[in-house]
């Protein structure tokens, strides 16, 4: 992972395909955070998915294609912002593994990788949104966060995640049982598991309810979508559960914002 000393004038944003197909509302909140600080955001129209779920599955080639489609998107040196641990993730450790024998390729793969910075690190490091202060007297709120296992282990992002949640005013942050624990998503593991995965996200949904949060927040939206659209069907049932969304959207959300995104999803 990518450090950035110095507040950059620009950036470039990665926004997943996840984002861009089913929750814009947490990528234009994350760059409207970005802007805030003055700096600009360079969002390259062409770009689309990672390949995380062609690689996980086993298909390297195809995932090789996908990903060798976003090589020539980020031609300058500049910061590339990525609102997703786990696609952060796969951009920094297994882009270059996948051009390993090309070498050529595996140069532009490695360099955009020494420029990936997930979103959670750039809004504290950067952004320095750890020390956000609401305009207006913050009604108190108990949120509990979600890290996806691949933002966990392979990005740390429950680190700066727990930073700007603490330090937001009204938020008292809850923690679940087994906080490190799968939501159950897994990319294409929940399609081709539904039953194992159906009964992992109510899991996750049980010691979420259990832990008194009135939200639940993120910085991945696969994980996100996953665990709100059981939440749904929950709720449809008549069980009170959390409203679930993106970290950048409660930070926003929390600092005034009137419209911020409330959910994952819409």
């Amino acid at each position: 992972m990518s450090s950035v000393a110095d507040k950059p004038a620009r950036v470039y944003f990665f926004a997943t395909c996840v984002v861009d197909l089913m929750a814009p509302g947490a990528g234009l909140d994350a760059i409207a955070l970005i802007r805030d600080a003055g700096i600009e955001v360079i969002f390259p129209e062409d770009q689309s998915c990672c390949g995380q779920p062609a690689y996980t599955s086993g298909f390297n080639d195809e995932a090789r294609q996908v990903a060798r489609a976003q090589l020539d998107l980020f031609t300058e040196p500049l910061p590339i912002v990525v609102p997703s641990g786990s696609c952060a993730g796969m951009m920094v450790h297994h882009w270059p593994r996948l051009f390993h024998d090309d070498p050529a390729l595996a140069q532009m793969a490695a360099d955009i990788a020494s420029r990936v910075i997930e979103w959670t690190h750039f809004a504290r490091d950067v952004l320095d949104l750890a020390q956000l202060r609401a305009e207006t007297a913050a009604t108190p709120v108990k949120a509990a966060l979600h890290t996806s296992c691949s933002a966990r282990r392979e990005m740390g992002c429950h680190v700066p995640g727990e930073a700007l949640m603490r330090a937001l005013p009204g938020v008292e942050l809850v923690e679940q049982a087994r906080a490190a624990e799968c939501c159950g998503f897994g990319g294409t593991f929940s399609a081709r598991h539904p039953a194992i995965s159906g009964a992992m996200v109510n899991d996750k949904l049980d010691s979420i309810r259990d832990s008194g949060a009135e939200v639940l927040v993120s910085g991945d939206c696969g994980c996100l979508l996953n665990m709100h659209l059981a939440a749904e069907k929950r709720r449809e049932a008549g069980e009170t559960l959390p409203r679930i969304v993106h970290l950048a959207s409660f930070l926003r959300e929390r600092a005034g914002a009137t419209d911020a995104a409330r959910q994952v999803t819409d």
